[in-house]
């Protein structure tokens, strides 16, 4: 780690703490060459997440636009969608994949909304599968109502 007073390489570790998030740690550094202390924070590098739009496009992952989905299917509804979208992004980087489609995003949405809140769930699935009329609404309603065991 280069010292940015005196640009030295050699510098040594004196403390080293994880960030509250748990996502990067922070250490403290001597420069072996001047004595100036400063801080560096190492962060696990990460590849970025494209989305497959329905329409062919593509575009970066970006964690408000599943967050906000969520907010309007469980609005006032005892359910937590933080918890929801960070399972969701620990499933995603937990598989590796540098392209994951809308349609799998919003699976992972929909099964974890079944688990948590029913209500929650139609809401979601009536804006996510698009129901034209009030017969595909009752036949996601008798899913749920009669589930395949």
């Amino acid at each position: 780690m280069k010292c940015p007073v005196c640009a030295a390489t050699d510098s040594r570790v004196l403390d080293s703490r994880p960030s509250p998030e748990g996502n990067s740690i922070k250490r403290r550094r001597e420069c072996l060459g001047c004595g100036r202390r400063f801080n560096t924070y190492e962060v696990i590098e990460t590849t970025p997440l494209v989305v497959l739009k329905k329409d062919g496009s593509r575009e970066f992952y970006d964690s408000h636009k599943l967050r906000t989905g969520l907010l309007r299917a469980c609005y006032k509804r005892p359910v937590d969608v933080d918890i929801i979208v960070s399972d969701i992004e620990a499933e995603l980087n937990a598989g590796l994949l540098t392209e994951v489609s809308t349609r799998q995003i919003g699976e992972m949405a929909m099964e974890r909304l079944r688990r948590a809140d029913e209500v929650s769930y139609v809401r979601f699935a009536s804006v996510y599968r698009e129901f034209a009329d009030a017969d595909s609404f009752v036949a996601e309603l008798q899913k749920i109502l009669k589930p395949d065991r």
